[in-house]
């Protein structure tokens, strides 16, 4: 885990209220894996106060070495909205990589990945890891979302020849239905090794429903405010599924848990 101040090299908005940010962070990062997140700052500032957690989106690199990360984010509050501002040549502070990351073990051949709305940002950095590997295993994207303005790097993805399966609640694009919909059925017709999901939390919960009840190993990303990201706030508390009813925490337990560890 390291603290620096990255500078912006670009801020693109995707989507109305969607964006990516790339930042200048250098070589510590080239350890990030899928899964891990940073904690994000506005230098010299107390507006907000308080620090933000993005997912990293990707590694940028060139000539072989990292040199820096992408975030994806949405502009729905004062931090995000400020973000959506910065140009090329403005920094923020970092903290990071924070938590753990998805897990793939060797033998796993066939992978569904499910994503709803901004929750694709680890899935992006995964899936680039995942078609690098010798040979890559055999991938399957859902994503789902309130609206088309709402689903994300579809055509980023299906250009690794990733197939990807759109759904929106509102029809405008893909099917009218929740993105679990295609995901219940496919697990059903042709079961995959892993399931993997990042989301809102209704989500998430019906996700471990599917894939407890085909027996699917599983493992989902949880995304939650933090005010921290090292364990000391202790604000981002998951139910774990333990004996001892402990909680779990989202900085250091996961972001990313087994499905059989928590209850949503």
């Amino acid at each position: 885990m390291i603290q620096t101040t990255a500078a912006v090299l670009q801020n693109e908005m995707l989507a109305p209220n969607y964006g990516r940010i790339s930042l200048a962070c250098g070589g510590p990062f080239a350890r990030s894996k899928p899964g891990q997140f940073v904690m994000l700052g506005f230098p010299d500032s107390i507006h907000p106060l308080l620090r933000r957690p993005f997912s990293i989106h990707r590694l940028i690199t060139a000539g072989g070495r990292c040199r820096g990360i992408e975030l994806l984010y949405k502009a729905i509050g004062p931090a995000t909205h400020r973000l959506s501002r910065l140009r090329a040549g403005e920094s923020v502070s970092l903290l990071g990589p924070l938590g753990n990351a998805f897990q793939i073990t060797p033998g796993t051949r066939r992978i569904y990945l499910a994503a709803g709305g901004v929750g694709v940002a680890p899935m992006v950095f995964l899936l680039e890891r995942l078609h690098a590997m010798p040979p890559p295993p055999a991938c399957r994207l859902f994503l789902g979302g309130r609206s088309r303005e709402d689903l994300l790097c579809a055509d980023e993805i299906e250009r690794l020849g990733i197939p990807v399966v759109l759904t929106t609640d509102d029809g405008s694009c893909g099917d009218q239905c929740r993105v679990t919909n295609p995901l219940e059925e496919a697990i059903r017709s042709d079961p995959p090794d892993l399931v993997l999901a990042c989301g809102p939390r209704a989500m998430l919960a019906c996700v471990l429903g599917i894939v407890r009840a085909g027996s699917i190993p599983c493992q989902v990303s949880i995304e939650t405010m933090m005010a921290c990201g090292m364990g000391a706030c202790l604000g981002c508390a998951v139910n774990g599924r333990q004996a001892d009813g402990r909680y779990l925490h989202a900085c250091l337990d996961g972001p990313v848990f087994d499905a059989e560890a928590i209850e949503l």
